[in-house]
């Protein structure tokens, strides 16, 4: 306040011209006595004058202070009643916010209210879910421990326990909250108390050794180190602290250093410092004769006025760091350029009456009360000082954290700051890496449950708060849900959870596909096949003359062949991603072709019956059937009835295109509904009545006496089919997804294949390795026998 006032004195640009003076009251922490040196202010009396004016001189403009809450309210409702303006640097309770009741007070302090709500974002930022917290049994202790708690519970977190400190010392009380803080998981202590209620806690906690918490304090406490005991600072090593923001003010650090007793020769303080400082005693007088002894007579040696400041650790005498001297210095200058103003008046362009303008050597409180809540101002450090409508300035919070060194030296560092002036998003910044967490780098873990791991939700615990909690896994197909991690949500039926079942993801598509090896390779089994047949085709078409391919009805044989080229490729309708032509397509063409094949087969069963039957001169009705090429009719007319049983399939209930969902877990199989069961059943049971009747035909033809008699090789080739297709229906229904696919693909390509080798590989291995039997005497002969 010194500085202050001399600053502003030798100041060109304010006041100038005019000298301000002041007085200094101590109030000794004591209501009482911030009570009465405010009512001797008032009346001008060391004898107080209640509601009277003895001031031989004029009364002072303006008080500044007190520091702490509890003193600067009773004041705040004197002065209130006269609008005398009063600037606290230090008194931080929110009640003084209030204008009806303190209508004259400002503050260059942010309101307690936004140090407990920064505290409470502190406790989120580094995820503390489960604290403690110690407050003093007073209105400030007690209302802020309730915005507290309901802060970090918004937050998302819970309070331990809340414990609350006696303002008068209790040995009990101090015992019984150390024993709840020794045995809570809560590693983190929010201490929103005041000093002198928290000396004895902290010594306890010190005696008992209580080193593995860390201590969250407020601005009351946490920025002194003037613990009694050295053991407490040990204690609090690495605790984190909130408190008003410090600031610079230039030429201040050589002005402290420049204090000299000589200096201040009435200042009842420099001389008792200069003595704690340096250790040193005064003489009786100053500067003393050579007649005293080197020693004062405790043994201390005698002060000569020559010790230098700058030599004091700073811990000590701290010339750098200034948050309430800041505060001070920003409320004289505050009504130094309230005074500039009032002097600066243009009369008739007032703010009062008409027009009037107040003297600055005889106003009225409440005229200065006037300019002093409109004053804004640039400050020495270049910072923009003013006050809000309820006397609040703008919130800027600094976050201390308490260093303990081996040599027993400590300090508060500076780690980071809010400051509601700040852009959004950055009004909090906090530089993690220069925290020391009681020796460790790491910040504490304080929860009374740790988090869920992914895909699990949080089950609380019956009785208990919500932080407390047992974890249980999502159901299949179920995430996480974001806004609440007690409960877990159903996935849409076309999506599916991720691996950490935090969010839904599209299912993977599975068809048969080609570009995958089970699809290309059948595709390759398919065409080889059909390849080979084209090879046994044109084998029959050079050797169309020979025996062996006339006496076995050339023509139908054709036919079968061609018709079983298709059957191999009709495969590859199967393969590749179902649409609703290729569904429709699939079971059509493959049961059209099929029954041609199996109708091929009957006729070619049944000519070889009637053409042996025709050998009998007796028969001569077979014989004309046999010129009529009757057999050849039954090809069109079986696959006619094959095909008007598909058009009332795709006409009443055709296939189509589904997504199945519900096949595999993760997984949408796209593939083809065979819509109308009844009509497939249909489809399938025609072919099967085709290939019974063409086993049971051959069968009873099979001892014909003939070289060259396919009826045995047809029985063969049904017996095979009829194995196939009996194999197929229970593993067609026990399989899921594209398998099914692969099972009536298989069963296609064997059935297939069945026919061809069974039917034409035995003929054409007697056209290529044993050509001396495809002679037409081994034809005759055979006839005759």
């Amino acid at each position: 306040m010194v500085y202050a006032i001399w600053e502003i004195n030798n100041s060109p640009n304010i006041l100038p011209n005019i000298t301000l003076g002041f007085d200094l009251y101590d109030s000794c922490y004591n209501q009482v006595r911030s009570l009465m040196e405010t009512t001797r202010i008032l009346s001008g009396k060391k004898t107080v004058a209640l509601n009277f004016n003895c001031h031989t001189k004029s009364i002072p403009s303006a008080i500044v202070g007190d520091m702490p809450s509890k003193a600067s309210i009773p004041i705040a409702r004197i002065l209130g009643l006269y609008r005398y303006p009063q600037i606290s640097y230090a008194s931080a309770h929110p009640s003084l916010s209030d204008k009806i009741q303190f209508p004259s007070f400002l503050r260059t302090i942010p309101n307690d209210n936004y140090e407990v709500l920064e505290i409470a974002n502190l406790v989120n930022y580094f995820n503390w879910t489960w604290v403690g917290i110690i407050t003093t049994d007073n209105e400030l202790g007690r209302s802020g421990s309730q915005l507290l708690t309901k802060e970090i519970e918004h937050n998302g977190g819970c309070v331990a326990f809340l414990e609350i400190l006696p303002i008068y010392n209790s040995i009990e009380s101090v015992n019984r909250i150390i024993d709840v803080i020794k045995k809570s998981k809560a590693t983190v202590i929010v201490v929103y108390s005041t000093m002198e209620n928290l000396i004895p806690l902290m010594e306890e906690a010190s005696f008992q050794n209580v080193t593995d918490k860390v201590w969250l304090g407020c601005g009351s406490w946490s920025i002194t180190s003037d613990f009694p005991r050295p053991d407490i600072l040990t204690t609090l090593n690495g605790s984190l602290g909130v408190a008003p923001s410090s600031g610079k003010i230039p030429g201040f650090k050589e002005f402290l250093y420049s204090i000299h007793p000589t200096k201040y020769p009435d200042d009842i303080f420099i001389k008792t410092f200069w003595e704690k400082a340096f250790g040193c005693a005064w003489a009786p007088y100053y500067p003393f004769n050579n007649t005293f002894s080197n020693t004062s007579a405790d043994g201390r040696h005698w002060c000569t006025g020559e010790e230098r400041l700058d030599s004091i650790d700073p811990n000590i005498y701290d010339v750098f760091n200034f948050r309430y001297t800041y505060k001070t210095h920003n409320a004289v200058f505050a009504i130094a350029h309230a005074l500039h103003e009032m002097q600066s008046c243009v009369p008739e362009r007032g703010p009062f009456v008409n027009g009037s303008c107040a003297s600055i050597f005889s106003h009225k409180p409440w005229q200065l009360l006037h300019y002093v809540k409109k004053v804004h101002f640039k400050n020495t450090a270049g910072e923009q000082v003013f006050f809000d409508k309820n006397g609040d300035i703008p919130i800027s919070i600094d976050i201390l954290n308490w260093w303990l060194y081996p040599n027993g030296s400590n300090q508060y560092v500076y780690v980071g700051k809010y400051d509601e002036r700040a852009p959004e998003g950055s009004k909090l910044q906090i530089d993690e890496n220069k925290i020391m967490w009681n020796g460790h780098k790491q910040p504490p873990i304080s929860v009374c449950s740790y988090p869920c791991p992914k895909g699990f939700r949080r089950a609380n615990r019956q009785g208990q708060k919500i932080c407390c909690f047992d974890c249980i896994p999502c159901s299949e197909g179920e995430i996480l849900n974001p806004n609440d991690a007690t409960e877990c949500l159903k996935c849409p039926e076309d999506q599916w959870p991720n691996t950490s079942k935090e969010k839904c993801v599209p299912k993977s598509i599975q068809f048969l596909a080609y570009d995958e090896i089970l699809g290309s390779s059948l595709a390759s089994i398919s065409i080889i096949f059909c390849l080979l047949t084209f090879s046994v085709f044109c084998l029959f078409l050079v050797k169309h003359k020979t025996p062996i391919v006339k006496a076995n009805n050339r023509e139908l044989s054709y036919l079968l062949l061609v018709s079983l080229m298709f059957c191999f490729l009709c495969s590859l309708v199967f393969i590749g991603r179902p649409s609703m032509v290729t569904c429709m397509l699939r079971q059509v063409v493959f049961g059209v072709i099929f029954s041609i094949c199996l109708s091929i087969i009957l006729a070619k069963t049944i000519t070889v019956i009637m053409v042996f039957r025709a050998t009998n001169p007796a028969d001569t009705k077979i014989r004309k059937l046999v010129r009529r090429r009757i057999p050849v009719y039954i090809i069109p007319f079986c696959s006619l009835i094959q095909i008007l049983i598909c058009l009332i399939w795709l006409t009443s209930s055709a296939p189509f295109e589904e997504f199945n969902k519900m096949v595999e877990i993760g997984t949408i199989v796209i593939e083809c509904n065979e819509g109308s069961k009844v009509l497939f059943s249909c489809v399938l049971g025609y072919m099967g009545l085709l290939a019974s009747i063409s086993l049971i035909v051959a069968f009873l033809a099979r001892n014909l006496p003939d070289t060259f008699n396919e009826t045995k090789f047809i029985t063969f080739s049904m017996l095979v089919f009829a194995s196939v297709w009996i194999t197929f229906i229970p593993a067609y229904l026990s399989t899921k997804g594209k398998y099914m696919v692969t099972v009536e693909i298989f069963a296609i390509i064997s059935s297939s294949a069945g026919m061809l080798v069974c039917i034409f590989f035995p003929k054409c291995y007697i056209i290529l390795l044993q050509p001396e039997m495809n002679d037409k005497r081994n034809i005759i002969g055979s006839k005759k026998r």
